[in-house]
């Protein structure tokens, strides 16, 4: 396999509708992604705040900017990325 991005963090500001469990069913439902998951991180009169993790051999970011905004919701940052043939997590050094 070629390089590939394989984790992306989001941060995304959507409707009460739909639920968590549905957005994440249908995000995991896309081409390309192994797993989905999401962190409420506020909630509001109308929207929620939520922290997207997807990970996959071969996510298409555009695909899945164009599948949150389909139910309303908004990208407000890519807080994380990950690419490559393997997973990469981040480290702790002596400077953090």
């Amino acid at each position: 396999m070629d390089n590939a991005l394989i984790r992306v963090v989001l941060d995304i500001l959507k409707p009460h509708s739909p639920s968590l469990p549905s957005f994440a069913m249908y995000l995991s439902s896309l081409d390309g992604v192994d797993g989905v998951n999401i962190t409420l991180m506020e909630i509001d009169k109308d929207t929620e705040n939520v922290k997207i993790t997807m990970e996959g051999q071969d996510l298409n970011y555009d695909k899945i900017r164009e599948a949150i905004e389909h139910y309303g919701a908004s990208v407000h940052s890519v807080d994380e990325v990950v690419a490559g043939r393997k997973l990469v997590e981040e480290v702790t050094t002596p400077q953090d």
